[in-house]
């Protein structure tokens, strides 16, 4: 399902319906493969972002924060879990202002929402102004989580997604294009799906996403479209609707 741009004039032809699509974007892509923020990643990851506005996407965003903290790592060592996660939300805001700051230099309208009120550097996170955004082609980039611990980036996605109403959640990756039948990494035989429904893989046991996202995804009825950041131009291509990666629809 599309959503119109916005509302037109008296008299005049009907608003052009547009996508609107929730990008989730994993932290550790954000550190090319290191602690902290590689400039030059988050700018061809911005470039690629830009060129998915200017074809008209309406565009909200989640990112990760592996590249600063994990908090169920950091839970493993010894630290307190709940502490961890917060810890962890704040690395993710830090890739969100890096993310605006590389998108406004493309020129892009860019507002960044935080789910923990810090006022100075973001606005709180309100969907129906988040929607409002969206409409105004402005991209939309969801930080610090949930604001709670103990949920994954992944469950956010679903969540914030389902709560702007998009029309699909894109899922990228880091390590693989897609949903295989068993790890590629592990396993030479593994071969991807191309598309597959909710059922068929809780059926088979593969994973997509963590249970609470999979689960908000499949009982709304909202596409995913699993693929790998890492592949050339792979972001702006998926922003466009290009079928790469693996496509999970309910039946």
């Amino acid at each position: 399902m599309f959503r119109a741009s916005s509302a037109s004039g008296a008299g005049s032809e009907p608003a052009e319906e547009r996508r609107r699509v929730l990008l989730k974007l994993s932290g550790e892509a954000f550190g090319g493969g290191s602690l902290g923020v590689d400039p030059d990643v988050v700018n061809t990851i911005a470039r690629q972002i830009a060129e998915g506005v200017a074809a008209g996407v309406e565009i909200a965003i989640v990112i990760g924060g592996g590249n600063f903290f994990r908090g169920a790592e950091l839970q493993q060592r010894g630290m307190d879990r709940a502490r961890a996660d917060y810890m962890g939300m704040l690395g993710i805001v830090m890739n969100c202002l890096a993310l605006q700051d590389f998108l406004e230099k493309q020129e892009i309208d860019t507002r960044v929402q935080t789910a923990i009120t810090m006022g100075q550097v973001a606005e709180p996170y309100i969907p129906r102004r988040a929607i409002r955004h969206l409409e105004k082609g402005r991209v939309v980039i969801f930080g610090a989580g949930a604001g709670m611990p103990y949920f994954s980036t992944d469950t956010v996605s679903a969540q914030r997604a389902l709560e702007v109403r998009a029309d699909e959640v894109l899922m990228g990756k880091n390590g693989v294009d897609g949903v295989y039948t068993a790890d590629p990494n592990k396993d030479s035989s593994a071969t991807k799906i191309d598309s597959i429904s909710y059922a068929e893989a809780l059926q088979r046991g593969l994973r997509v996403a963590d249970a609470t996202a999979f689960a908000l995804l499949m009982e709304n009825r909202l596409p995913m479209r699993v693929f790998g950041i890492e592949g050339e131009g792979n972001i702006s291509s998926v922003l466009r609707g290009e079928k790469i990666g693996t496509l999970v629809y309910a039946d």
